[in-house]
């Protein structure tokens, strides 16, 4: 019987996230489930895992491993918007909502958690908690703004005074 090495672990673990990388999830799950179990890499497997889900849309699946993963490492801000985005598309906004605050108690300077908070708070219509979220990410990371067009979470707030100024560079007024 051959043992496997906890370099060997970590050399798969390596590759899975690898093809993630190069986004070929299908290889990358390939080799997350080759394994029962990822003895010393628990999480590190989970969350792979979850991506890999993720990145095939398999998003209720993804939550399993993403909710394991959150288990073991409540603080991983990678793991909570990993959980706030397959919440939010199997229609369990308010988890996703609470994902991204749990990350925010941790991470607080984050601009990419307030930013996807800003949408899921605008899905939410809550235009208050959304404006406010979306004005902390664009203090941290301005660059942000020009995802804004884009971005169909936001509209319900488009037409929105505070949100215009927002979307096109002045400070909202309270």
């Amino acid at each position: 019987m051959t043992t496997t090495t906890p370099a060997r672990i970590r050399r798969q673990l390596d590759e899975a996230e690898g093809y993630l990388m190069l986004e070929m999830p299908g290889n990358a799950l390939r080799i997350l489930e080759s394994r029962i179990d990822w003895p010393l890499m628990t999480f590190e497997a989970a969350f792979l895992k979850g991506e890999a889900l993720r990145a095939l849309g398999r998003h209720r699946e993804a939550l399993a491993c993403l909710e394991a993963a959150a288990a073991l490492r409540p603080h991983d801000v990678a793991v909570a918007l990993a959980q706030g985005w397959c919440y939010k598309r199997t229609n369990r906004l308010a988890e996703a909502v609470d994902a991204l605050e749990r990350a925010l108690r941790h991470e607080p300077d984050d601009a990419l958690v307030h930013y996807n908070l800003a949408c899921y708070w605008s899905l939410a219509a809550n235009a208050g908690k959304a404006l406010e979220e979306l004005a902390v990410a664009l203090k941290l990371h301005p660059e942000m703004r020009a995802m804004i067009a884009d971005e169909d979470d936001f509209d319900f707030l488009r037409g929105d005074s505070a949100f215009e100024r927002l979307a096109h560079g002045a400070t909202p007024s309270k």
